[in-house]
């Protein structure tokens, strides 16, 4: 276990020995506005973990996109974001980044009654795979980046699987701080997703999309991309709802809204 760490330690100098390229602030200034709604601490953190993840994590295009730095800073900047004030540094269950173009047909299994099963194909923007790999869909990601308001942010919503999935089950309960926070998560992560259900079978409006409807571990992602993209809205209407993940991620995304809102 020493050795790891040497390990670890000596690549995260080796990752982040140089500058953070100007090619690369370039990129963070032109497609992910949020970058500048934080602090100069934070900016430096979010940097110091782009550098490790795209030292760390393999990028592949798929479909003949050619990955660029443009695609590589993009997608890590997202994804870093989550880590920023959090223990770790890194996606530790993650291997591979697998990019598309665009959105992808992909097949799903679906097991029916009596042992029937059914095979489908459907269109996706992004999934999480528990062998380590992330899919997206460029278009999508980058579209994400560039709107920070709109609460949809696919890079996000996989990445928040990445963290649900370190304690090995998608249940929406990622690995907390404090064991003694887990009852507290339970209670309003249930209640919030259960007036999540409610709200889409009789056609109210939520601050939340659909797809959080489908489970636990989609309320939690969803939950995720709303918290970062419409903090403001998300802690008015679901106030212990945006408590909880202000607490496991460390990070005030209403508080940097409102500092914006008096500057602007």
């Amino acid at each position: 276990m020493k050795w790891f760490h040497l390990i670890r330690r000596w690549r995260r100098w080796r990752a982040t020995r140089l500058p953070f390229p100007n090619e690369w602030n370039e990129i963070l200034n032109k497609n992910f506005p949020l970058d500048r709604t934080l602090s100069q601490e934070d900016r430096h953190r979010l940097r110091y973990l782009i550098q490790i993840f795209l030292y760390e994590k393999n990028i592949r295009g798929l479909n003949g996109l050619a990955i660029t730095d443009e695609i590589r800073v993009t997608v890590a900047a997202q994804a870093c974001l989550l880590l920023l004030h959090l223990d770790e540094d890194d996606f530790p269950n993650l291997y591979s980044v697998l990019i598309y173009p665009t959105a992808y047909e992909a097949s799903h299994t679906e097991y029916l009654e009596g042992g029937l099963i059914r095979e489908s194909r459907d269109l996706r923007l992004g999934e999480t795979s528990k062998r380590g790999a992330v899919l997206l869909s460029w278009q999508d990601a980058k579209y994400g980046a560039a709107d920070i308001h709109d609460g949809q942010n696919v890079v996000l919503h996989e990445f928040a699987h990445q963290l649900d999935l370190e304690n090995n089950v998608a249940d929406g309960a990622p690995l907390l701080p404090r064991r003694s926070m887990y009852l507290a998560w339970a209670r309003v992560f249930s209640k919030a997703y259960s007036e999540l259900q409610k709200d889409i079978e009789h056609h109210h409006k939520h601050v939340m999309s659909a797809y959080g409807a489908t489970n636990a571990a989609e309320f939690f992602a969803v939950a995720t991309e709303t918290f970062f993209e419409k903090p403001l809205a998300l802690k008015n209407q679901h106030f212990e709802l945006y408590e909880q993940l202000r607490l496991f991620y460390r990070q005030d995304p209403a508080k940097r809204a409102r500092n914006i809102d008096r500057k602007s």
